[in-house]
């Protein structure tokens, strides 16, 4: 099986297993739903402060933030193969166990450009905040950038708790709050001191974020820097991420503890 057909039937494969999870009936009446309502709650703030631009910021913010969120799930779906009892059978194939865990998971991309994209447009017009049509195709592109960014950091912190499944949920937390306070969503990045803009320059989120704003703004020559950078930090993260299962699949045979569940 060449590695094209392995990609292919690993992303079905996850596919299939978010269909088992939402329905498109249950998907538009209560995930669009809680994710609209989410962002709508931080588009309130602006509301009480009586400034259209705060409000602006903090919806597009906080929309293109659930594309970085539905990424960072892929550190339960990687942890989740050790005890499973899958990882020491990816091991023994002739497939890089990375490449597997990687396609498995992309669903999420597509998830979280849909409802990120899906929250913007709906929130704009709750909110009134008004959004160039003529760049609509531009910023889900941008959006997808971000989702894939994260996504790669995720597959990351999942391939770092391949033995520690216990404290899963906690890092998931914890980085999506770390997001969600570094990477511009809430908050100017000019506010921050420059040791803080120098992590959040190295997180994923940060510079796609800056991409869409440019966008949304009508500035679609200066979203392509921050775009570009975006997909660097991403796919360096991807880097590490395939070293990091490396390691640990030569030191499970060589330790017999593949087949370990914590």
């Amino acid at each position: 099986m060449n590695l094209l057909s392995v990609v292919r039937r690993a992303f079905w494969l996850g596919a299939r297993d978010y269909t088992a999870i939402f329905t498109w009936k249950t998907w538009l009446t209560n995930w669009l739903v809680r994710v609209v309502a989410q962002v709508s709650f931080f588009a309130l703030v602006g509301k009480l402060l009586d400034s259209p631009e705060q409000t602006k910021f903090l919806l597009i913010g906080n929309s293109v933030l659930l594309a970085a969120m539905a990424g960072l799930w892929a550190v339960n779906m990687v942890s989740l193969e050790r005890s499973a009892g899958t990882l020491p059978l990816l091991a023994s194939g002739p497939t890089h166990p990375a490449v597997v865990l990687t396609a498995r998971g992309s669903y999420l991309i597509l998830d979280g450009t849909l409802s990120a994209s899906a929250a913007t447009l709906i929130t704009t017009v709750l909110f009134g905040v008004p959004l160039p049509w003529p760049t609509l195709v531009v910023m889900v592109l941008l959006i997808a950038v971000v989702a894939t960014s994260a996504y790669c950091f995720g597959i990351l912190l999942g391939s770092l708790l391949l033995g520690f499944r216990a404290i899963e949920t906690i890092v998931t937390n914890v980085s999506l709050v770390s997001l969600m306070t570094l990477c511009g969503v809430n908050v100017p990045l000019s506010f921050y001191p420059e040791p803080v803009r120098w992590v959040s320059s190295v997180l994923p989120l940060t510079h796609g974020l800056t991409a869409v704003r440019h966008a949304v703004d009508g500035d679609l020559a200066g979203a392509l820097l921050p775009a570009a950078q975006e997909l660097l930090v991403g796919f360096s993260w991807l880097a590490i991420c395939f070293l990091t299962i490396t390691i640990t699949i030569r030191r499970g045979r060589r330790l017999g503890t593949l087949d370990y569940a914590s």
